[in-house]
């Protein structure tokens, strides 16, 4: 997250300093990769540990609210690529 922040940081300097406009796309793209990155592994955590931990205590009111928390960040996660 430190990185992505400082990746940031630098496109912000970048449109100040009135850089090339690919260049900063480039910079835009490597910041949204980094992001996305980052988005895939909290979704895994999620599965693994909340979903598989609602799923394993036999509370079927609680796994089925963790199972439409894990579609729907799916699908906003879907949405925003």
């Amino acid at each position: 997250m430190r990185r992505i922040e400082g990746q940031a940081r630098g496109i912000e300097k970048m449109i100040t300093d009135e850089r090339y406009c690919i260049d900063i796309l480039t910079q835009i793209a490597a910041v949204t990769t980094a992001l996305e990155t980052v988005a895939g592994k909290i979704l895994d955590d999620h599965v693994n540990h909340c979903v598989a931990g609602a799923l394993a205590s036999g509370d079927e009111a609680v796994a089925a609210e963790k199972s439409r928390e894990l579609l729907e960040a799916v699908h906003r996660f879907i949405r925003t690529r």
